[in-house]
């Protein structure tokens, strides 16, 4: 058994055949020593479960490859890979038998390969903008009134019943007009009927399968663009008034008669730190409701790796949330290509995990690396003293690509990073 987690054995230098692509040179490589417990995990994205024939050769290469742990996504824009009493089954599952369930057929073969398994629920995001839900029982369309609204259309839609067929068009539109900065279609965390809905998903899963973890994914806001809709306005101005003056609640209580947003305008920083806030809410009510049923099941979220660019622009305050101990894991999703930014952002999350006693898992964008620089941002994980790491995607690694040429992926990581110290060069084409 390893005694000493981070410390770093000898550099080592190798002379390797590099491909055509490839300037031939010697290559040093700091190998850190793994943790005993390290978690080597991989995110498996719903497009991989949709049939039992794609599940298994997942579970077996995660094993034959060193990997012990799967993060399998059940819920990818409102809606079902597991059986689920409130949601819609996914349409992509619409050519397998209803008996096939995913989350217990990925269940089961990790089982029989000695996996832990974790259920991905992405949160907020609801819909692809150029795929809408069409299953009337979808939150898309049963709850209108749910939807996150960017501020640009607030105005227009205060006046309008979610009802209208023009509300959910509007968003829709300006969503599709900014989509640089925006997935799809979101709902707002300040709705009280949202967060029991999301707090329900969590449960049943938490109920009907025997997962090892729980992992958030969107568990933020779109954008600083969002949430103007009426519930959340309506939820800021309660939160509001016990901390500004009476002189200034009626001020702003004459303004509110001709503008509806005028309390989130006149108080921006206030209305940040309440969005903040309804998604901590959030993260805190299901960490807590996970603890009571299930004290050994382990909660973690994908986070924003710039913890900056989280906390302002998302919404998502990841490292209150370990200091408050509702998440044990913090996975910052690293997908820097530059080393020295994955650095930086898997160092903070580290020390602000270890400084709470909570953990961290460094994701690694795989999708976007060659093998070498996945491994190198492994070893530079390890010796920031990470907990584990976890690859982005293992659908990304199955499949050949320009960065992955003979679709070995997981294989080239497992030679390099996991059987020993050396490092393993490029397959040939």
């Amino acid at each position: 058994m390893l005694k000493r987690p981070i410390a770093l054995v000898a550099s080592i230098t190798l002379a390797i055949v590099m491909p055509v692509w490839a300037q031939e040179k010697p290559l040093t490589v700091l190998q850190p020593v793994a943790k005993p417990d390290e978690v080597r995990a991989l995110w498996v994205v719903r497009t991989t479960l949709t049939s039992p024939e794609k599940i298994r050769p997942m579970a077996q290469a995660a094993r034959d490859n060193g990997f012990n742990t799967l993060i399998v996504q059940v819920r990818g824009r409102g809606d079902a890979y597991y059986r689920s009493r409130r949601e819609p089954r996914a349409i992509e599952l619409k050519d397998q038998p209803q008996e096939f369930d995913p989350l217990a057929a990925s269940l089961a073969q990790a089982k029989a390969h000695d996996l832990k398994v974790h259920a991905w629920v992405n949160t907020s995001l609801l819909a692809n903008l150029d795929a809408l839900p069409t299953d009337p029982t979808h939150v898309y369309n049963k709850h209108p009134e749910w939807l996150a609204v960017p501020r640009a259309v607030a105005s227009e839609l205060y006046k309008m019943s979610p009802r209208d067929p023009r509300y959910r068009d509007r968003i829709v539109e300006w969503s599709k007009a900014n989509r640089a900065e925006l997935e799809g279609v979101y709902t707002g965390a300040a709705n009280p009927k949202v967060r029991q809905h999301l707090y329900d998903i969590w449960m049943d899963i938490l109920k009907n399968y025997d997962v090892d973890g729980l992992h958030f994914d969107y568990v933020r806001l779109a954008s600083p663009d969002f949430d103007y809709s009426r519930t959340s306005l309506e939820q800021f101005r309660k939160w509001l008034e016990p901390k500004v003056s009476a002189a200034e609640w009626r001020q702003l209580g004459q303004t509110l008669k001709q503008n509806p947003l005028s309390a989130a305008e006149t108080y921006p920083d206030k209305f940040a730190d309440f969005q903040r806030e309804q998604v901590t809410m959030l993260v805190d009510r299901i960490y807590r409701g996970v603890k009571r049923r299930k004290p050994n099941v382990t909660v973690s979220a994908a986070v924003f790796a710039n913890d900056e660019n989280a906390y302002t622009r998302r919404f998502q305050d990841w490292r209150r949330w370990l200091l408050m101990g509702i998440l044990d894991v913090a996975c910052p999703m690293a997908y820097s290509t530059d080393t020295a930014v994955f650095r930086k952002q898997v160092e903070i999350a580290t020390t602000s995990a270890h400084s709470a006693g909570r953990k961290v898992w460094a994701g690694i964008g795989a999708y976007r690396l060659p093998v070498e620089s996945t491994v190198e941002k492994i070893n530079v994980a390890r010796g920031l003293g990470a907990d584990g790491i976890v690859i982005f995607s293992y659908d990304f690694t199955a499949k050949p690509s320009e960065l992955n040429p003979g679709g070995a992926y997981l294989e080239r990581v497992r030679r390099a990073a996991f059987d020993s110290s050396t490092f393993i060069a490029p397959l040939r084409d």
